[in-house]
């Protein structure tokens, strides 16, 4: 456990860890914010099972620098592996109720540590999608015929990553779904069936269908809509409108479910995740918490140590330790950070 008062740097600490571990942070998505106010660089060093070292620097300009044992590394996904982990923080608490782009930023985490090819996918489009808005800005001068035959040549691009992204998505909800559900019936006593519904930025007749099939579709529909995106300059077909609905009981956890449940689902849906890479991977990764045990209640508390054990190695970020069950505060060791 990390102890210390607010603002002395818990969070910090575990965001570094979580960050090497997933290229990811839970908190932005824009390197400038994690980098130290005049610095124009930010270095995060780890060494992992005691003989391999993970540095990954982070610019102001420049973009990123990964290096692995010292050596520097092509790609930043060649960082990945070694030091896997989940993630769960008190912002994950907004998960069921807070904005579609938390749970986006969530399953983009996730998919990411099972496929980090994914990445890339992510940055395609991210960049596709920049250029696309563009078109609306600084186009205004084109002829109706060029305008058209641009956005043709990105709707094409822009479909076939969309519909490799949303394929990864879905496949992660259903690998997730019988833990999920297992998880939510052992934390409510078997009270509660949790399913995750997929709500793609795309309309999909047919999860079933091949790549081409799916991205034929959506290569359609962003051109159906292309009157729409002209006159709000904002284009709504893609998977940055995907969202992912959970139902208790088959009614809507976000409208219907009580703050305890809500926090039930995250908590069982971070579990899941938890065992699906122990399963892929034959290795336990670490469970990060941040600020987030003393917002539970004792009984989920006493079921997070029963599923975390002995095997898993956990950094817990707390202010004091009186909130915390004693069995927890028996089994930890402290770091306690002072000004």
């Amino acid at each position: 456990m990390v102890i210390g008062a607010n603002g002395i740097g818990k969070s910090n600490l575990l965001e570094a860890v979580s960050l090497l571990g997933t290229l990811r942070s839970h908190r932005t998505s824009s390197d400038q914010d994690l980098i130290y106010w005049n610095e124009n660089k930010a270095v995060l060093k780890a060494l992992v099972n005691t003989d391999e070292t993970l540095q990954l620097e982070l610019k102001r300009r420049g973009g990123r620098k990964a290096y692995r044992n010292g050596k520097p590394l092509s790609r930043q996904l060649d960082l990945l592996g070694p030091l896997r982990c989940v993630s769960f923080s008190s912002l994950d608490l907004e998960l069921v109720r807070g904005q579609p782009a938390l749970r986006r930023n969530w399953i983009d985490k996730a998919v990411l540590q099972l496929e980090p090819v994914y990445s890339d996918l992510i940055s395609r489009f991210s960049r596709l999608l920049r250029q696309r808005n563009h078109i609306w800005k600084y186009q205004e001068n084109a002829t109706g015929k060029d305008q058209d035959s641009l956005l043709d040549s990105f709707d094409t691009q822009m479909a076939l990553i969309s519909t490799r992204i949303h394929r990864r998505r879905q496949r992660l909800l259903q690998r997730l779904q019988p833990l999920a559900l297992a998880w939510q019936k052992k934390l409510s006593n078997g009270k509660e069936d949790l399913k995750l519904v997929y709500s793609p930025g795309s309309f999909l007749e047919d999860s079933n269908k091949d790549e081409l099939f799916w991205s034929e579709s959506i290569e359609q529909q962003l051109l159906q809509q292309r009157g729409n995106e002209k006159q709000f300059g904002i284009c709504k077909i893609g998977p940055h409108r995907d969202d992912v609905e959970f139902l208790l009981n088959g009614v809507s956890a976000r409208k219907y479910g009580s703050a305890g449940q809500q926090r039930t689902i995250v908590l069982a849906v971070k579990l899941a995740e938890l065992e699906l890479i122990e399963e892929l991977y034959g290795e336990p990764p670490i469970l990060i918490l941040d600020d987030v045990l003393a917002e539970l209640d004792p009984h989920r508390q006493l079921m997070l140590l029963e599923a975390v054990g002995q095997k898993h190695q956990c950094l817990i970020s707390a202010t004091h330790l009186s909130a915390f069950e004693d069995d927890w505060n028996s089994e930890s060791q402290l770091l306690i950070l002072d000004k």
